[in-house]
């Protein structure tokens, strides 16, 4: 089965996407080796599993949209939903004050959202009529030119008929209203949240192109890709006279309108990227590619080499290419030496905790720094990756795999087994681990604006290697750890074989 065959088209008649479980068959459990994961996504038999046991979760609204879309500038965000599931919207002001404006963010911003507080009297009654009044209560406090409704999983449950108050109230305000169905219980998969983004994006926002901009360059990025990230992208494509037209965080409502302008869509991560992607090109006809991220040398050659072929700059990506090689290649070969030194020319262990994008991208950069991957962490797996997995295997060779939404316990298993020399964690997930070899963060935030704390570009993979190395020179932290904390789990767990120990052993 082809991959256009398995994935489905994407159908903007609805109000919103299909889960990710029913899009792509998305698992979130899974622990083997990757050419059986691989192999069990393609005959169709790969499904996923009950946990018997949960310790944490991502929220598709809290905490993969609130922080997206309320720092989208001249919008309101609505949260359709108990006051509790804005909460995480609090912090996110202070997180991006942390990038000076002289790097680049606005002077004045704010995030600008409000809540319609669902309580147990709505949930018997209904809570349009509170919708349509935040609708105008938004409307005439920031006059915005889109307001984003972000549904809950109250709203969900009790049936509330978005598109019926949008239907109603659109025609007496001036901004555009985008329901966003972002509800934590449809989905045990956190992409079904950026799918149903991306589908409001493509419903109301985007418009039919008046023109097309040869220079214009879509690149949606994560938050865990620092503003540091940004900057890079601008540089590399300033120098061959393109633009980078980021989306979402700090975007415009009308860049997202002119999103069928562009010349290309390009990812900084594909599976995050990838519904956007899809369909720009389906309703308008913008090519896209999904692989590779710019991470590392080689995947930054690539994902310069794909944007020309839409954008006729291969000459002057090429001369780009060889100037940059100049410049950062002796840097990151001197980093390949200080890793060499440290087992005395083997190949140093590393085991990172990655979404399907960074395992993608990360495992060959880890290749080209002279490093070992132990083993990959993913947080979900689905079949919008199947054929680069496949390419992966074939190029670094078979490795175990372990598909996995934020499990501390999961992930204490395997980095206790696989040993590696250096383990990364995801900033959600704890950097406090308790052992005796190293760990560091795999990746920073965007409101982290220190030029070592990027990834992307040339510049970041220097600035990741150097970060990476620099984590087997400070371990006085672990040894605290080591010497004044209790382990979190008891020795069994440990000497056990399997992570997947309290998940049930048959598909849902």
């Amino acid at each position: 089965m082809s991959e256009e065959q398995i994935i489905q088209d994407i159908n903007l008649q609805e109000k919103t996407c299909l889960n990710r479980e029913q899009r792509a068959n998305g698992i979130n459990v899974f622990y083997g080796k990757a050419t059986d994961l691989v192999q069990k996504a393609r005959d169709g038999s790969l499904k996923n599993c009950e946990r018997k046991f949960q310790q944490t979760s991502g929220c598709m609204l809290n905490f993969y949209l609130a922080v997206r879309v309320t720092s989208i500038r001249d919008a309101v965000t609505i949260f359709h939903a108990p006051v509790g599931c804005s909460s995480s919207a609090l912090g996110y002001r202070e997180l991006f004050r942390g990038i000076p404006p002289a790097l680049g963010r606005p002077a004045q911003y704010d995030l600008q959202w409000l809540t319609t507080n669902l309580t147990e009297k709505d949930v018997v009654y209904g809570a349009g009529e509170k919708l349509r009044k935040a609708i105008f209560e938004a409307e005439q406090r920031y006059s915005p030119k889109a307001i984003f409704i972000l549904t809950s999983c109250t709203s969900g449950i009790i049936g509330e008929d978005i598109e019926g108050v949008v239907g109603e109230v659109q025609p007496e305000v001036n901004a555009r209203l985008v329901p966003v169905h972002c509800e934590g219980v449809r989905s045990r998969l956190v992409q079904t949240g950026y799918d149903a983004f991306w589908h409001g994006i493509l419903k109301y926002l985007v418009k039919k192109p008046a023109k097309k901009q040869p220079d214009l360059v879509n690149v949606a990025s994560m938050l865990s890709y620092t503003w540091q990230d940004r900057l890079e992208i601008k540089r590399l494509l300033n120098k061959v006279g393109l633009r980078p037209n980021f989306i979402p965080e700090f975007a415009t409502v009308e860049q997202f309108e002119q999103l069928a302008e562009a010349a290309v869509t390009a990812p900084l991560c594909p599976t995050y990227t990838d519904y956007l992607s899809r369909g720009l090109k389906q309703q308008y006809g913008v090519p896209f590619f999904l692989y590779p991220s710019p991470m590392g040398i080689a995947n930054t050659d690539e994902w310069l080499r794909q944007i020309a072929q839409h954008t006729g700059k291969e000459e002057e990506i090429e001369k780009l290419i060889a100037e940059e090689h100049e410049v950062w290649v002796p840097k990151l070969q001197a980093i390949q030496q200080e890793f060499g030194k440290l087992k005395n020319g083997e190949k140093p262990k590393v085991l990172g905790a990655l979404g399907q994008g960074r395992l993608l991208a990360q495992m060959p950069y880890f290749d080209e720094l002279g490093l070992e991957a132990a083993a990959a962490i993913c947080q979900d797996f689905d079949n919008l990756v199947l054929e680069e997995v496949e390419g992966l295997i074939n190029k670094i060779g078979d490795f175990d795999i372990l598909v996995n939404t934020f499990q501390a316990s999961e992930q204490a298993h395997i980095t206790r087994d696989k040993d590696p020399d250096i383990t990364l964690t995801c900033p959600f997930q704890g950097n406090a681990y308790k052992r005796g070899k190293d760990v560091t963060r795999i990746h920073a935030l965007r409101g982290d604006p220190m030029p070592w704390s990027r990834q992307s570009g040339y510049a970041g993979a220097v600035a990741c290697g150097n970060f990476l190395l620099q984590s087997t020179k400070t371990r006085s932290f672990q040894k605290t750890m080591l010497d004044k904390t209790q382990d979190t789990y008891r020795d069994w767990w440990y000497k056990q074989p399997d992570p997947l120990y309290y998940s049930y052993k048959e598909g849902v």
